[in-house]
């Protein structure tokens, strides 16, 4: 079976997987941080994901957020980039606004990015130089819009962070509006689809964002990390999508913040 087609129909056999599992206890812990969730149907899911691809292509590698894949360095041959929940906050207090991420490389190359809201049973995705889809409706091209009258996707604690808040705040301030949604994956399809006009990150993992900028790429946004730079799909970084007229004007937000550069360099690089 051809990747595209198996990865659809894996991501919503993990769509079924998790709302079936949901219904029954699971246990909360925590990983970095108190408010960095992992749940045993996080871990769960990622292992049936990673026992299907196993099965189908054992020669493929898989990078997943719970733990699979971290001997992995380099990106030659089939690589799935897999984010079993995305949006555990979301997951374990509202049971919903949460997501399945899969994105697939070859050599490095992008071959197909698959986002599966699971609880509307939704599904984003798109193969690359073949357009992206909300379920069965082809995207069109994102439209390019200025920062005054964007909706505009971030997280609101990185504005009272000191040294990158600056810049932040000066994108809310300027901003028609800003949303958070809790889930990066779902914050890059909703700006592939217009809901927002862009989303930015400081740090996020390569689970997070490898699908998401696929589909991005595929209705003629942009992907880089804030400072405009191209992302290595095996590294944290910061992130930033958008359409292209909006992307150049964000850049500006923080290649001319000196205090934010700093600290960008301190924190990102680093494997996943």
């Amino acid at each position: 079976m051809e990747i595209y087609d198996f990865g659809q129909r894996l991501i919503r056999e993990a769509g079924e997987f998790v709302r079936l599992r949901m219904q029954q206890d699971f246990s909360v812990d925590s990983k970095m941080n108190p408010n960095d969730l992992v749940t045993d149907v996080d871990r769960e899911t990622e292992t049936f994901i990673y026992d299907r691809i196993h099965e189908m292509y054992p020669d493929h590698h898989i990078v997943g957020e719970e733990g699979h894949g971290t001997d992995i360095d380099d990106v030659s041959g089939v690589l799935w980039i897999v984010d079993p929940i995305d949006g555990t906050l979301n997951f374990v207090h509202q049971m919903q606004n949460f997501a399945i991420s899969i994105g697939v490389f070859i050599d490095g190359k992008p071959k197909c990015g698959l986002i599966l809201d699971v609880m509307n049973d939704t599904l984003y995705r798109a193969e690359a130089g073949r357009g992206a889809y909300k379920e069965d409706v082809r995207l069109d091209p994102i439209d390019d819009t200025e920062l005054a009258t964007s909706l505009i996707s971030l997280n609101p604690n990185w504005v009272i962070k000191d040294k990158i808040g600056p810049a932040f705040g000066k994108i809310v301030k300027d901003a028609r509006s800003t949303r958070s949604y809790g889930s990066a994956a779902l914050d890059m399809a909703y700006t592939a689809t217009g809901v927002v006009s862009a989303t930015l990150f400081f740090r996020l993992h390569p689970w997070d964002y490898a699908a998401g900028m696929i589909i991005i790429d595929e209705v003629g946004g942009k992907t880089t990390n804030l400072l405009g730079e191209e992302i290595n799909i095996l590294y944290k970084d910061s992130v930033l999508s958008a359409n292209q007229a909006l992307h150049s004007e964000l850049v500006e937000y923080f290649s001319d913040d000196a205090a934010f550069i700093e600290a960008h360099r301190h924190v990102h690089g680093e494997k996943k």
